[in-house]
């Protein structure tokens, strides 16, 4: 049977681990022996490893020959530093996995001022985060054509589901933007996300680069309403973006200043990704 390791096994690997776990043996590298119960009780074999600690990795080498990596870049730095302990690990004796997907984010293009955007976009990361992660992107792609893995890019936006909707900041009543200084936002529910996971391992070209989207196109502070009056929670409070530094924290505005709606075709067309949930109303019409 083919062996699968995943990197960052939290909500979306365990979907995905439950997608395809029939095909694979498999496997997830984590650093808190707290969820080994959990990942068994899933049919997944825990390792014990941490990506900030280089030599607690050595068993990462041979175990699979296809690895998902989804751990987040390290909270600081230009680099990302977890991804060139991995690639390391992956690399010692020559033993090689065959394919390597990657996920990445939409944030790598920066603001584009609310236009749509395919994946032959120049990058233009706005953030510090966004920029480990375009170093991230390198260092797969490099890694894939130096050894000749097959390396697959998928670059995602915010990702939801029925327990990862914005309650705590609805219930805050942090402010969104009046409707003509909003940004477009993007979103894939994590259950189409891990099917576009799958379909990368299965149908995914060496080095090429998928957005993986529903496809809503929805200004942040209308997305917000949905989730309220679907739960019948109040709307947040609009404001003009002149006052948003002095009320909303820094880390939300930075993705209120970026606009862009992301092209899904490449994801259709070839990956053959037949989204569950087209649009964000489609989710919350079941939950």
């Amino acid at each position: 049977m083919k062996r699968l390791l995943i990197v960052g096994c939290g909500d979306v690997g365990l979907r995905l681990a439950a997608r395809i776990g029939s095909r694979y043996r498999l496997f997830a590298l984590t650093h808190s022996p707290a969820r080994h119960a959990l990942l068994r009780a899933r049919g997944i074999t825990p390792l014990a490893g941490d990506l900030d600690c280089p030599r607690s990795l050595s068993r990462l080498a041979g175990i699979a020959g296809a690895v998902v990596h989804l751990a987040p870049p390290p909270g600081r730095g230009t680099r990302d530093t977890r991804t060139v302990h991995l690639l390391a690990a992956l690399t010692k004796r020559g033993m090689l996995p065959q394919t390597l997907v990657y996920i990445s984010t939409s944030g790598v293009y920066g603001d584009c001022g609310g236009e749509r955007v395919p994946e032959t976009r120049p990058l233009n990361p706005w953030t510090a985060r966004a920029r480990r992660r375009v170093d991230a992107e390198r260092q797969v792609r490099a890694f894939g054509r130096r050894h000749g893995v097959r390396v697959v890019i998928l670059r995602v936006p915010g990702i939801y589901s029925a327990e990862r909707l914005p309650f705590q900041r609805l219930s805050a009543r942090t402010p969104a933007l009046v409707p003509e200084e909003d940004s477009y936002s993007n979103h894939i529910h994590a259950e189409d996300l891990a099917a576009a996971i799958a379909a990368a391992l299965a149908r995914g070209l060496p080095g090429r680069v998928y957005n993986v989207s529903d496809d809503s196109e929805l200004r942040m502070g209308d997305f917000f309403d949905r989730v309220a009056d679907r739960y019948g929670l109040p709307r947040p409070p609009r404001i003009r973006r002149s006052e948003a530094a002095a009320r909303i924290p820094e880390t939300l505005l930075s993705f209120m200043n970026e606009s862009r709606r992301l092209v899904n075709k490449r994801m259709k067309r070839e990956l053959r990704v037949e989204l569950r949930y087209r649009t964000v109303d489609d989710a919350l019409g079941e939950t």
